[in-house]
């Protein structure tokens, strides 16, 4: 990084030509800052201009404070019996119709949890048109540029056997219809190919405008098809079926999970010696660590890459600097057009529209009662200023790890620059925690909520707009700040709530996976 000194106090309007020569040259010498290539990279600036502490007072008083015990045995009670079981009903009669009327395929873009969705609907319509699925395609994701495939990250012969009763699924297509690829439907338009499917359609919808296809030509391809099916008006067991593949049949690829368990068994047992990570280090530490108490830890899932900050439009304190790079991000990969470009900082908080930063999510968690020994494992990918941003929640939490701190380089081969590997083991630790919570709403917020409300695991759900509105008011003390805190929580802690018409049953699956107990 070039440093520029200034010895002469006395040549002012020389300090003033080099600082305008500077702000030309910017985008030479600082390409991340300005190119859209940066996507969820750390800013260069952000980091070489650390923001300051924003709320330096709280931030004080947190690292302060002591958490009561009766608090801290509150936080890690797990949740009790809250009257609603899993009920994905497998019946003992095969339910696989005789005759397939075709094949379909469906082509995935988004990141890893997007696709999740996409596979559990594209497993449900082949089921409403008694057809045969291909496995999916995943799209090359344009932000993390990872070309992972379905059997790179699924255990496919597991995924196949869980659903063998319910749905023909194949791998791939016979050679009669190898022609049938992405490759072919992206030079010209084709009959096999449904374009216009819209967003949430129906169970009907599909019977009468893909069925005829698969029919006539024995296959359809159906792209883009993220967000496709309906969650309101399906007959139940298509309902209890989509359950079924996202909780059930979706499992990662064996060496995921390992890399998995070996980080949760290092996040439980820090004691323990970091042996080098092989085919036997789980059966030998499982059986030494079935004798001793496990250690609890939380999962931070912290969304605060490039992207997000950008498009939520809010100040995070970098200066006119960050606020010109983020401006000048968005005109670039949005050409300006976002939503929350028309509101006030201010007008954006009080709404609950700003993701929160490291530091703000600290003060949230410390609030809530955590304190300096508890487990933090970090669950995201690159952060938007780096260390630099994330050193307060450091400050609070110093036991935080990552893959990183917990895994040797050797141990993470097999996921390294792969978003879609890395973040499926972020998944896996997560629905193994004691505590999960995200810093912000996204994709990974709503499977985590789902799938551990369905396991029924302690999930805590950021209020934004009390948090939003707490964080402008600089004049809170911290015990009232903690107060406010602790009230405004008290009913987001993993208490199941029922899912409403339109809203996801992959975030909220009761009731329509879930019965009441007797």
């Amino acid at each position: 990084m070039m440093r520029f000194h200034y010895r002469n106090h006395h040549q002012p309007h020389r300090a003033g030509a080099m600082a305008g020569l500077l702000v030309l040259l910017f985008p030479v010498l600082l390409p991340s800052l300005f190119s859209p290539l940066g996507h969820a990279s750390p800013s260069t600036f952000s980091e070489w201009n650390a923001p300051k502490p924003r709320h330096s007072r709280l931030l004080k008083s947190a690292l302060q404070s002591e958490t009561l015990n009766i608090q801290q045995s509150d936080l890690w009670t797990p949740l009790g019996s809250q009257g609603w079981t899993p009920c994905v009903e497998s019946s003992n009669v095969p339910t696989l119709p005789e005759n397939s009327t075709g094949f379909l395929q469906v082509f995935l873009d988004g990141g890893l949890n997007q696709q999740r969705m996409g596979i559990c609907d594209a497993v449900a319509v082949a089921k409403i048109l008694n057809a045969t699925l291909v496995i999916p395609y995943l799209e090359v994701n344009p932000v993390w540029r990872d070309s992972s495939s379905f059997m790179d990250i699924f255990d496919v012969d597991h995924f196949i056997d869980v659903l063998k009763d319910d749905v023909s699924i194949v791998k791939e297509l016979p050679s009669e219809f190898s022609w049938s690829t992405r490759e072919y439907y992206a030079t010209a338009i084709r009959a096999t190919r449904i374009k216009t499917a819209p967003v949430h359609a129906s169970a009907n919808w599909y019977l009468e405008n893909v069925l005829p296809i698969v029919q006539s030509y024995g296959i359809a391809a159906i792209s883009p098809f993220s967000h496709r099916l309906a969650f309101d008006n399906l007959p139940m067991d298509i309902q209890r079926f989509r359950c079924k593949v996202n909780f059930q049949a979706l499992a990662f690829v064996p060496h995921v999970r390992a890399l998995g368990d070996a980080l949760v068994s290092r996040l439980q047992y820090p004691s323990d010696t970091r042996t080098a990570f092989g085919t036997n280090y789980l059966r030998e530490t499982t059986d030494a660590n079935d004798k001793r108490q496990a250690g609890k830890f939380v999962v931070l899932h912290l969304r605060f890459d490039k992207d997000m900050a950008a498009h939520s439009a809010c100040d995070f304190g970098g200066g006119k600097a960050e606020k010109l790079a983020l401006a000048k991000y968005r005109q670039t990969i949005w050409q300006g057009r976002v939503l929350n470009s028309q509101f006030t900082d201010e007008e954006l908080r009080n709404q609950g529209r700003c993701p929160l930063t490291p530091e703000e999510i600290g003060l949230l968690l410390a609030a809530l009662g955590f304190d300096n020994s508890t487990r933090l494992y970090l669950a995201s990918h690159k952060v938007y200023g780096g260390e630099a941003r994330i050193s307060t929640l450091r400050q609070l939490f110093p036991l935080m790890e990552d893959k990183k701190s917990l895994a040797s380089s050797e141990e993470r081969s097999q996921i390294k620059g792969k978003a879609s590997l890395l973040a499926a083991v972020d998944y896996y630790v997560s629905m193994h925690s004691d505590i999960f919570i995200s810093a912000s709403p996204g994709n990974m917020h709503n499977a985590m909520v789902g799938h551990r409300t369905y396991n029924n695991l302690k999930t805590i759900r950021p209020n934004m707009a009390l948090l939003g509105q707490l964080f402008l008011n600089k004049s809170l003390s911290w015990s009232e700040f903690q107060q406010s805190v602790i009230d405004g929580h008290r009913n987001r802690q993993g208490e199941i709530r029922l899912r409403k018409p339109k809203q996801s049953i992959y975030t909220y699956p009761g009731p329509d996976c879930m019965c009441q107990e007797a």
